[in-house]
C-alpha cells in the first residue's frame, strides 16, 4: 500500500500530538525525542511531526510518497528522471529513526518531495553527524543545490 505523507514543522510537538491524535482517532505509531509519526490507515497517511522552534506557527516541511520497497523507489526514480526532473536518491540512509532508500525531487513552488521505503527502525535520527541531523534541520533542503540536509519519514 501506498500513502502519501505530509511532514509539518510544529512549535508545541505534545500540544499536535494530543489534536492529531484525537483528529484521526489514533495515536502515533513511533515516538521520538522532537518526533511523532502517525501511520493512517484511512485515509491513506503518514503525517510526521518535526519539533520546532517553541511558539512557531505550524509549517510545511516537505512532502513524500511512501511505499512498499526499494524496487518501488527504484522504479519511481527511473520516471521521474525520464520526465525531466532533477532528482537526488539516498539508499540505506538512516533518517527520522529510520532506514530507508528514497528519491527526492523538487516542485515548481520548490516543496521537497520524497518517493521512500522504510526498511527498518532505528535508533538514531540519522547517520550524518548529530550535530547537522536533528529534528530542527530534518528534511530542510538546500534550495540551491536540492540536497536535503536531512531527512524524515
Amino acid at each position: 500500500m501506498s500513502r502519501v505523507q505530509l511532514a509539518l514543522r510544529v512549535g508545541d510537538l505534545a500540544g499536535s500530538i494530543d489534536f492529531y491524535s484525537k483528529l484521526f482517532g489514533t495515536e502515533p505509531a513511533k515516538l521520538r525525542p522532537g518526533y511523532a509519526n502517525f501511520a493512517i490507515e484511512e485515509p491513506a497517511l503518514k503525517l510526521v511531526l518535526l519539533e520546532g522552534e517553541p511558539g512557531q506557527e505550524t509549517v510545511m516541511d516537505h512532502l513524500g510518497v511512501e511505499v512498499e520497497s526499494a524496487d518501488q523507489v527504484n522504479a519511481a526514480t527511473q520516471r521521474l528522471t525520464g520526465e525531466g526532473l532533477e532528482t537526488l536518491t539516498e539508499d540505506d540512509t538512516t533518517c527520522c529513526y529510520a532506514v530507508q532508500d528514497k528519491v527526492w525531487v523538487h516542485g515548481p513552488g520548490k516543496e521537497p518531495w520524497e518517493v521512500y521505503t522504510v526498511k527498518g527502525d532505528s535508533t538514531t535520527f540519522g547517520t550524518d553527524s548529530a550535530a547537522l541531523v536533528t529534528p530542527a534541520t530534518c528534511c530542510t533542503p538546500d534550495a540551491e543545490t536540492a540536497t536535503p540536509e536531512g531527512c524524515c519519514s
